[in-house]
């Protein structure tokens, strides 16, 4: 079984470099047993959210492990209809129940709107009350992220974002970094838009390394020193995104990838007026199914 890498955060916690995502896996059934999957194949980081609604399912596999708590490294986040400093002390709360967890060894706030100030107070007193080992955000672009760190105590610890081959952030990555915020990326893979995985530079550089298309997207990332959280529902692609430890890109091939940079997300742009309403939209209808 693969034995993955920790780095150290900026509060002094080990986190692994690569992880296991499940986002868009709301069957819950299907979620514990991707869960229970990833967690034989060798991960130790697992990461949700409370707007992926699975983390039910993600609990009961861990449950279910067998492996020492101490040895799993648990993300979750908080979603914007919950960015008040009284809603946000109840979502963490309710983020341990549906885990069924006394303790998360990272919580984002998902989203840079609404309160992230009063949210961010409540994730501050939780961190220091032992529910949470570490603190962190998610899609903060740098003036975000700076206007946090000067308003508030605590620093983030992460800031999880997307960043693949499409679109590289060089600058954000480099900002982040040179705060002391570990870069986790979301959509590694770009969900294979734009053909990613047949594309013949990065499958020119794969074949020389006998190794596939993701398997180089993902090592590309954590040579940048990011880390990286890899979705899949099928056992044999767990296996193969974590195999990534016994080879190295040179410098020339971490060169040429550079130039596959198309500067544009490939989903959403979280500055656009019009997303940002639709996102407080959905939050507003979850909201009231929830209540």
């Amino acid at each position: 079984m693969v034995q993955v890498p920790t780095i150290k955060l900026n509060n002094g916690i080990e986190m692994p470099q690569l992880g296991f995502g499940v986002f868009q896996v709301p069957d819950l059934s299907e979620c514990e047993q991707a869960v229970t999957n990833a967690l034989q194949v060798g991960y130790r980081l697992i990461d949700t959210a409370t707007a992926y609604r699975n983390e039910t399912a993600v609990g009961r596999a861990i449950q279910k492990s067998g492996i020492s708590r101490d040895d799993l490294f648990i993300t979750s986040k908080l979603w914007v209809s919950d960015f008040t400093y009284q809603r946000a002390k109840q979502g963490i709360d309710a983020s341990l129940t549906r885990l069924g967890l006394d303790y998360l060894d990272l919580y984002l706030l998902h989203q840079p709107y609404g309160d992230t100030m009063g949210a961010w107070r409540a994730l501050e007193e939780a961190q220091q009350a032992g529910k949470i080992r570490a603190i962190g955000v998610s899609n903060f672009y740098a003036d975000q992220l700076k206007n946090l760190e000067l308003t508030m105590t605590t620093p983030p610890a992460v800031n999880q974002i997307e960043v693949n081959p499409w679109y590289q952030q060089s600058t954000e990555v480099a900002f982040n970094q040179s705060e002391g915020v570990r870069v986790e990326a979301w959509a590694p893979f770009a969900e294979g838009k734009h053909d990613i995985f047949k594309d013949p530079t990065l499958a020119e550089i794969a074949g020389s390394h006998q190794k596939t298309t993701g398997q180089v997207i993902l090592r590309w990332l954590l040579q940048r020193g990011i880390t990286v959280i890899p979705k899949s529902v099928h056992r044999e692609r767990m296996i193969e995104n974590i195999a990534v430890f016994d080879f190295e890109l040179t410098p020339d091939e971490m060169t040429t990838i550079t130039s596959l940079d198309r500067r544009e997300s490939q989903f959403f742009d979280h500055r656009d007026p019009v997303t940002i309403e639709q996102i407080f939209g959905s939050s507003l209808r979850q909201l009231k199914e929830d209540n």
